[in-house]
């Protein structure tokens, strides 16, 4: 269950951060943001920051028990 946490807030702080990088037409180098386009809608991912959030996060839950 703390890890599904710890990918729900990684997941916002992947678009926060996608979004303010990738709005400003970078990749921002080693974070690789990318635009996504679906339905007419797009915004802008990284899996590297995803995956990092969400590695992070679940090892400060972990600790917290």
């Amino acid at each position: 269950m703390d890890l599904l946490k710890a990918m729900g807030l990684s997941s916002l702080l992947t678009l926060c951060i996608a979004l303010v990088i990738g709005s400003q037409g970078t990749s921002g180098g080693a974070l690789a943001i990318y635009a996504i386009t679906f339905d007419g809608f797009r915004f802008f991912w990284s899996w590297p920051v995803f995956l990092c959030g969400s590695g992070f996060g679940w090892g400060i839950m972990l600790l917290q028990r």
